[in-house]
């Protein structure tokens, strides 16, 4: 059989495993009853050497030992999202969710585990498999630096992580050497003026006009500031002030987020924030207090990584195309920083069966079928890498 063959073969136990998990979600840092599972069904197989409560919830699974010794990723958090879809598989949780497809990303791993486990049985296997289950991606600070500090990838030569994605159409396999998904930082600033009636701005320092005119010049940073041939995006999501229309209120507050690839240009944006918040404020005889903070690294792919995985979907007759870079975040970044590795995505999807939503959509549902193109995916490096030969 084809890889592909095998692939599909296994393909109904996958949708089984990602239905429950998609009936029965957990947020980041809470996925208490999605790692017993996760542990129960690692756990039928004796030859599978298995790493408990990794960097705190993680588990680390691995078959055979020596090199080389290739490193799987896949996340299993859900969202605090309501899910909204009217199908048999629902979440049971109120307001949690699956909203990214990382309950499609754990089953394709237990799918990839079963396929091995009969290969590591026939002693066809040449060096190591490791199998991580992360925890918490969704929020920061991740799970993925604290499995990393935990040792996780101690003896692994490389990794490899992929994403469904639903703005791609089903089986179509997307990645590309160097940046492939932004750095995500986040910010708050407040601005402390003096309150006063609406009929006497003369007698109070208006936070809300001094927050409009901050936002207004931080807006024309990436236009301006920085140079056209670096990515970037300022982006402000929530501005609140006030309490009734005719008071003019104490403070108001900016709450918004910054996409970088480059560390130097990261850091040239928080500089330029700490000087527009502090003398904007000052010259209107205001105070500007601004909260930066760091987000996950880039997901930079190591350029002979990148092109296993385009070989990969070129052998397996899939549609592949070079990423563009998305302005995303994504914590698989903190493995690659460690040792060689690439990060690709899998479409999945499909306007017919409604699996076209953006994630973190409250209707966002995942075409399983792209399942069959994810773990293809990653038998097929295996292969490359020289581990395994499946026929």
């Amino acid at each position: 059989m084809t890889i592909n063959n095998l692939a599909e073969s296994i393909l109904p136990k996958m949708i089984e495993h990602r239905r429950y998990l998609h009936m029965h979600p957990e947020v980041s840092f809470h996925e208490v009853e999605t790692y017993k599972y996760i542990l129960k069904y690692l756990k039928q197989y004796d030859n599978l050497k298995i790493r408990e409560n990794v960097g705190g919830k993680g588990l680390l699974a691995t078959f055979g030992e020596g090199h080389p010794h290739i490193a799987i990723r896949a996340d299993f958090d859900a969202l605090p999202i309501q899910d909204d879809k009217d199908v048999p598989y629902k979440s049971t949780v109120d307001g949690v969710m699956h909203a990214c497809g990382h309950d499609g990303h754990t089953s394709t791993l237990f799918a990839l585990v079963d396929m091995l486990s009969e290969k590591q049985a026939s002693g066809s296997l040449n060096g190591a498999v490791s199998f991580i289950f992360q925890f918490a991606e969704e929020i920061q600070p991740g799970g993925a630096i604290s499995m990393v500090e935990d040792n996780v990838l101690d003896g692994v030569d490389k990794v490899y992580g992929q994403h469904y994605w639903s703005q791609y159409p089903t089986h179509t396999i997307k990645a590309k050497p160097g940046p492939i998904i932004s750095s995500p930082d986040y910010f708050v600033i407040t601005i402390n003026g003096k309150g006063g009636h609406a009929a006497h701005p003369h007698d109070a320092v208006d936070p809300v006009l001094i927050a409009a005119e901050v936002i207004t010049n931080l807006q024309s940073v990436v236009s301006r500031q920085i140079s056209p041939m670096d990515n970037a995006v300022v982006t402000f999501g929530k501005v609140s002030a006030g309490s009734a229309f005719n008071i003019i209120p104490e403070t108001a507050e900016i709450v918004g987020t910054v996409r970088t690839f480059k560390p130097e240009i990261k850091d040239k944006i928080y500089e330029i924030f700490q000087n527009e918040v502090e003398f904007t404020a000052k010259k209107r005889g205001a105070n500007g207090d601004l909260y930066y903070n760091y987000g996950y690294p880039a997901v930079i792919n190591h350029d002979a990584e990148a092109e296993v995985i385009e070989q990969a979907a070129t052998e397996l007759e899939l549609p592949f195309d070079t990423a563009k870079p998305l302005m995303i975040g994504e914590d698989f970044s903190y493995y690659i920083l460690e040792k060689p590795g690439a990060f690709f995505f899998t479409g999945s999807g499909n306007s017919d069966k409604q699996s076209d939503h953006v994630h973190h959509h409250s209707m966002f549902d995942l075409d399983e079928d792209a399942m069959v193109s994810g773990l293809s995916m990653f038998m097929k490096i295996l292969e490359l890498e020289q581990v395994i030969k499946w026929n």
